[in-house]
């Protein structure tokens, strides 16, 4: 008798049930082909009307997925419907059209009717692919998404009302300037993608909850991932080159008409860095380009909070993330809103480009009148390791005279600082408040300590901190203005010729302990004075 290959055998029925299965899914009622409506996939005939037509099909079913095989899809605007899923294989390129292509994307439609916040969040319809209000959708597979003829400007017009519309045009009447974008939307997935040159946002998401962002790779001339005014948010596994602008930043701006904090988030096992467009995806990781950042600043590519924070931040975790070649973190409130309740751990950084730590109450008040001042508190950062970072403008904790950064903890913290250079004579004695001004690092100016500036705050815990040069310097590594009841414990800071390691102004209620280059002791009464 003949005997049979069990394992072979076995594996021809799991290969034959897989077969029948796909070959189910292809031919599924709720599945939709976008070439069985007309799509050619060849890059030049635009398909944005077999797309949308394959959407209002499976919306009128009760949903569906809709199917894209290999091709180029060249596109105007998409409009998604509740349970809709948008599946990109992989070969299949989502390609935004252009100026001269035969249309145009969708009109901005009604906004938000203020002016508290940058055009780009106040209207969501001039976008590739847009749902307003919509539940259960979601997109995936390991496509691409291609936007390079989206608009990266700052506005698409240049003249508002009395009431905040816009008036006037800057940019091509009938563009747009995101590539997904989705207002009031609940239980959404976005899995697998990638998104090359997105526009002013690569996603802009306002008022989401139930939201899972996976393993997607963003390689964008603007903002990568704009989470505004949204809850529940996991944002896991992705990689975001953004030189231009920020990689995944949180915001809470007054789009929707009322102030709404962006609570529930978690970040994590992410990568941000500001390379060159493209050179991410390509692998090459070039530095050579002149940045278009529109703060002339240079590269950004980072993970922050702010600017737009008329809501708020609530409960909020960033664990395993690596920044390279970008802007440090930065947690920033200058819009009225609350930021608490923050923890962020396990961190690489390096080739930094400004602050590797940026907290930041203000009041530029961005929004409705008699709004008050907001809170920055409750922050514990740990477990960082950072090197090269730009010494010009140290790590910096600062409020305003009056409303004091409360309750933060830094521990477990590593730092090498590159040399000062020839910034060196324009270093400050006395940093300007900047209350009104835009939060950011540079705008701060060359401060006079290399490692931390911290300024109106209370209850600080600095534990387990090293702090180094990696060449020339001048400054202290500490300065504390304006501080009351602050622990250094076990603080290593690394002393410069001719410098103090700790500058005391106006602070008081402190207690070093264990420091390497200071004395321990306790300074209840308010002082002004050197140490190390």
């Amino acid at each position: 008798m003949k005997r049979v290959n069990k394992f072979k055998k076995s594996a021809f029925s799991i290969i034959s049930i897989f077969l029948i299965v796909i070959s189910g899914f292809a031919n599924s009622p709720s599945y939709y082909n976008i070439r069985d409506f007309g799509a050619t996939g060849n890059g030049k005939v635009l398909d944005t009307n077999a797309i949308n037509n394959a959407i209002e099909a499976a919306a009128e079913a009760g949903g569906g997925t809709i199917f894209f095989p290999a091709g180029t899809y060249l596109s105007y605007s998409i409009r998604l419907q509740s349970n809709i899923h948008l599946y990109l294989s992989a070969g299949a390129i989502l390609k935004a059209a252009g100026k001269n292509d035969g249309g145009r994307y969708d009109p901005p439609g009604e906004g938000a009717g203020n002016n508290y916040q940058d055009f780009g969040h106040s209207y969501w319809k001039n976008s590739l692919i847009w749902g307003i209000g919509l539940n259960n959708i979601s997109i995936s597979g390991t496509g691409i998404i291609l936007g390079e003829n989206l608009s990266r400007g700052f506005y698409a017009y240049q003249k508002w009302d009395e009431k905040g519309i816009p008036a006037g045009h800057l940019m091509w009447e009938g563009g747009g300037n995101k590539t997904i974008a989705l207002k009031l939307c609940t239980n959404v997935v976005f899995k697998d993608f990638t998104v090359i040159k997105g526009g002013h946002f690569g996603i802009l998401a306002t008022g989401v909850d139930n939201f899972t962002i996976d393993n997607l790779k963003i390689d964008t001339n603007r903002d990568g991932i704009d989470i505004d005014a949204c809850r529940n948010v996991r944002i896991s596994n992705c990689t975001v080159n953004s030189p231009n602008d920020d990689a995944i930043v949180l915001k809470s701006s007054f789009a929707l008409g009322f102030p709404q904090a962006t609570e529930n988030v978690t970040i994590t096992n992410c990568q941000v860095s500001g390379y060159d467009v493209g050179t991410l995806i390509d692998g090459t990781f070039q530095t050579k380009e002149g940045h278009l950042v529109p703060d002339q600043e240079g590269p950004t590519g980072r993970i922050k909070f702010g600017t737009e924070s008329n809501g708020g931040f609530k409960n909020i975790s960033i664990s395993n993330c690596v920044f390279e070649h970008s802007r440090g973190l930065a947690l920033e409130t200058v819009d009225g809103g609350l930021l608490e309740d923050v923890t962020i751990s396990n961190i690489t950084m390096r080739d930094l480009t400004n602050s590797p730590f940026f907290l930041r109450l203000a009041g530029r008040m961005r929004g409705p009148e008699n709004t008050p001042i907001g809170k920055l508190r409750r922050i514990n950062i740990s477990n960082i390791n950072i090197y090269n970072a730009d010494s010009h403008f140290s790590s910096i904790v600062s409020g305003i005279p009056g409303h004091y950064i409360e309750d933060v903890r830094f521990s477990n913290i590593n730092i090498w600082y590159r040399p000062l250079d020839s910034a060196k004579t324009q270093i400050q004695e006395l940093v300007p408040e900047h209350i009104k001004t835009y939060p950011e690092p540079a705008k701060m100016g060359i401060m006079p300590a290399y490692g931390f500036f911290v300024r109106h705050a209370k209850n600080i815990e600095i534990h387990d901190i090293n702090i180094y040069h990696l060449g020339d310097e001048i400054r202290p590594a500490l300065i504390l203005d304006d501080v009351k009841n602050v622990e250094l414990f076990n603080v290593d800071a690394q002393k410069v010729e001719n410098a103090p390691v700790l500058k005391i102004k106006d602070s008081g209620e402190i207690e070093i302990e264990d420091c390497d280059a200071l004395k321990d002791r306790k300074i209840k009464e308010i002082e002004t004075q050197d140490y190390g």
